[in-house]
Order: structure tokens, then sequence, then C-alpha cells
């Protein structure tokens, strides 16, 4: 963002998330941003309109803009980012542990080819990991790393994070996820690692993620209990 511009939008921005204007307000007057920011009427406008598209802004034809934007409620699945579970519970300001149940070294065959997108005879790590929250287990997950990609892989790191290590230890940048959402009835195994209570079905969510080079460095099914999965998300027409 250019100087003035990135200032307005950080501002503005700023004041919408800390209540200074809260949702179902409106902006002052342009004119008002004008004076106040002293700056010309395309950059307010310019920084207004990187706000409507992100869901905190929409104009109101004869009325001004209006601020539409809520504190989002929490939720351990962001659907519109890359975020590590670890991450998700320090935003919800949760604890968070991973209990990893399964740690094996495989070589992709013509059926897990077809499941998972790796090549045949590509070799991955296949891991398996209980996710906690609060000491609750909320999500089982079923992980195939590409092995090439992350040397040096073990338990432990699985353990805490391995997106950390990726990113701080190897240096490689996590860049696009594909997703795919499903309702499936429940396992033995889910039975056994999540405490299911009256639930027979989860939510499932199947990704591929991409390194910054392009290449697909894991398959995940991710296993959430029903009454834990919520995800928020903006969107436009």
């Amino acid at each position: 963002m250019k100087a003035k511009y990135g200032e307005i939008y950080e501002d503005l921005k700023d004041k919408i998330e800390s209540g200074v204007y809260p949702k179902d307000s409106y902006l002052p007057s342009e004119h008002t941003l004008i004076t106040a920011y002293d700056c010309s009427r395309n950059t307010v406008r310019r920084a207004i309109a990187t706000l409507a598209s992100e869901g905190y802004l929409q104009s109101m034809h004869g009325k001004g803009v209006l601020v539409i934007w809520q504190p989002p409620q929490k939720s351990l699945f962001s659907l519109s980012g890359i975020e590590s579970l670890q991450e998700a519970a320090r935003r919800n300001d949760m604890t968070y542990r991973t209990k990893v149940v399964h740690f094996a070294e495989l070589t992709i065959d013509e059926r897990l080819s077809k499941r998972t997108g790796f090549a045949v005879g590509e070799e991955v790590i296949y891991i398996q990991r209980v996710r906690y929250f609060d000491d609750e287990p909320y999500i089982l997950d079923h992980n195939w790393f590409l092995k090439s990609v992350l040397p040096g892989l073990t338990k432990e790191i699985a353990t805490h994070s391995i997106y950390e290590y990726m990113e701080k230890t190897l240096g490689i940048t996590i860049a696009t996820t594909y997703r795919k959402m499903t309702v499936e009835p429940m396992t033995q195994v889910d039975e056994k690692y999540l405490d299911m209570k009256d639930y027979n079905c989860l939510a499932v969510v199947t990704s591929q993620t991409y390194t910054g080079n392009g290449i697909m460095f894991e398959y995940t099914v991710s296993r959430h209990r029903p009454d834990k999965f919520v995800f928020y998300t903006t969107a436009k027409r």
C-alpha cells in the first residue's frame, strides 16, 4: 500500500475493529474524512473501497458508508486462510495439544494416488493425530506429507506444529490449499479417539496444500466432531 492510502485504510480498519465505528453505524462524511486525513477524495474512496471488498463496509446510496463488520465468533476452522490448529487455539484463547497415534513412512500406490493426488511411487509420511482443545478431543486428522519436501520430519515435530517447522526451520512458503467439506458417517476409529457423545456423523474437511513453488506437499482428511465444527466467512455477489 502507498503511504497515505495505507495509513487511512489501517486507521479506519482499527477504528472499526475497536468499536469507534461500531456495526450498523455510518462513517463520517467523505468531506469530513478528506479534511481529517488531509488527502484527496480518490485516496479516501480507495481506502473505503478496499475495506468494503474485505467485508467491513457497504456503501448505501443517499445515506453514506455503513459499517457491517462484526467481531468474529470463536471458530476452530478458518475457511479463508491457511492456519495451523495451534494458531487457531491462540486466536480462540484455548489450551491446545496434539497426540500422535500413528506415524509411518509409506510409498504411494495406485489406490492412494487416486485418493490423495500424489504420484505413484512417491514417498510420504502418514500421520494420525488427535487434536485437543481445552482437553477435549475435537478433531482427528489423517495427514499424508511428501517426504522430499519435509526432510527430518519426526513424531515429536508432528506433536507440535509441522507448519512452524516448515516455515521457520526449512524456510518453505505455504501458499495455497484446496478444500472440500462433507458430512460423513462415524467410523470405529472416530469413535475410538473422539468423544462422539450421541453423534453418529462428522464434518470432514479434505484438503490438498501447496508450497510457493507449486508442489503439493500435504493431503489431509480432517474429521471434526459436529458439535465443535463452525466457520464464518464473508461472501459478496
